[in-house]
């Protein structure tokens, strides 16, 4: 790839990307709240996006916070933990794999669910449907690099990313140059998850934002009074189910 493209590429679109995700996610929770949301079909073919949602949401919070961790932790944290550049490459290989497949899996029921079933499939918008099959390309996309990490095993190609990431974040000017001659299946990986970025704040992906952490650590009853009369409200409290 000419030196220029690869610039472009993984120096300038990076930063493009980010703004993007930042201010248009911004934006559409500040003037169109309403639309932050997942949308839900749960009422049709209940039964497989129960297993499709478990299997895609558990594996890709793995490869989230797996991808999160292993390119942004500098290097040196590794070497001084004694972690060699191989021993993180083959975790990396072993956990993401797994989580890749469980995540594919789920992927696959989701995608049949939507586009097979005329009713889900009528009330799916283009967006809905195009972020899927992103989605599902990018982790068709890494589970291919995994044959050709396997090839090479000494964690090189692994540093070339961690130092790219990071590179990013801290205005490297020389980022782009750390991937130039990075084997062109990491690139591309690299290049749609930028991708999936840029489009984050305009699809239902935004509803990642709005975990509902606060149930983690609200009480389990809730105190429900009922209004008797019209005058005040009873006296006695009902703990009701969440």
């Amino acid at each position: 790839m000419a030196v220029w493209l690869n610039t472009v590429l993984y120096g300038i679109y990076p930063y493009i990307a980010l703004v993007v995700l930042a201010v248009g996610s911004m934006l559409r929770y500040d003037r169109e709240p309403f639309t932050w949301r997942s949308g839900s079909s749960q009422l049709l073919r209940r039964r497989q996006l129960i297993w499709g949602s478990v299997l895609f949401h558990a594996g890709i919070l793995v490869i989230f916070f797996g991808h999160l961790g292993g390119l942004l932790t500098p290097i040196w944290v590794f070497d001084a933990l004694g972690i060699s550049h191989g021993a993180k490459q083959l975790l990396a290989i072993g956990l993401g794999g797994v989580a890749g497949v469980f995540c594919f899996a789920g992927a696959t029921l989701l995608i049949h669910r939507r586009l097979f079933d005329p009713r889900i499939r009528s009330t799916s918008s283009f967006s809905d449907i195009a972020i899927l099959l992103l989605l599902y390309a990018q982790l068709t996309l890494g589970l291919a690099t995994i044959p050709v990490s396997l090839n090479h095993l000494d964690g090189h190609e692994m540093v070339k990313f961690m130092s790219w990431a990071q590179g990013i974040f801290t205005l490297d000017p020389a980022a782009s140059s750390y991937v130039l001659d990075a084997n062109p299946v990491f690139k591309l990986h690299l290049f749609l998850g930028l991708t999936i970025l840029l489009l984050f704040p305009f699809t239902r992906l935004v509803h990642m934002l709005s975990a509902p952490l606060r149930y983690l650590w609200r009480p389990g009853y809730q105190v429900v009074r009922r209004r008797q009369g019209g005058h005040g409200t009873a006296s006695r409290p009902a703990a009701a189910a969440e």
